[in-house]
């Protein structure tokens, strides 16, 4: 009796798709965040009701950020340890393309880590996540000083991590007609060559 064998094909693919989603859920959660999430909590009154319902949003967001980034990496890990198996498969624009989407996944990946670890210890500032607030971004002159450093902290990474997210975009893009752009066959004499 034969076992089916995935082919790498198949298996790069899969690869590919979970980098794509896990890099989608990323962005979309941190522009969502900030760009209607954010803004809409300057409706709530009280500084430490703001506090505390930012801090809840993220938190359950941060599960799907937590997968997001495993995916992603994941994926990127797959597909990359293809390329290097099969070195005469990229042209020299790819081999940089790919070292700069190297770069862009460890800083979405670190980013992404500290963002979490820093946004955790930020909720337990205050019982219930309820660090007061002036806005969703900003604390108050009141806001005790340390929970006042983990906030200023967070948006600096979070300005990076959507900064490093949407290059890794536009050189996905860039990787993805760089391999339009090859016909199929230049793609397979470059395999044997």
């Amino acid at each position: 009796m034969s076992t089916l064998t995935p082919s790498s094909d198949l298996v790069s693919q899969a690869g590919r798709a979970a980098h794509d989603l896990g890099l989608a859920a990323i962005v979309g959660g941190n522009l969502f965040g900030r760009m209607a999430l954010h803004p809409a909590v300057e409706r709530i009154s009280d500084p430490a009701e703001r506090g505390e319902v930012v801090n809840a949003a993220w938190r359950r967001y941060g599960t799907v950020n937590s997968l997001g980034l495993a995916a992603l990496t994941a994926g990127w890990a797959g597909a990359r340890a293809e390329e290097v198996r099969g070195r005469g498969r990229l042209t020299a624009r790819e081999r940089t393309l790919a070292r700069a989407k190297d770069a862009l996944v460890g800083t979405v990946l670190v980013t992404g880590l500290a963002t979490a670890a820093e946004g955790m210890r930020f909720a337990r500032q205050a019982p219930g996540g309820a660090v007061p607030l002036a806005d969703s971004s900003h604390p108050l002159p009141s806001t005790p000083a340390p929970a006042a450093r983990l906030k200023r902290r967070l948006n600096v990474l979070g300005a990076v991590a959507i900064g490093a997210e949407a290059a890794l975009v536009a050189v996905n893009a860039a990787l993805s007609q760089e391999g339009l752009r090859r016909s199929p066959l230049r793609r397979s004499v470059r395999r044997w060559g």
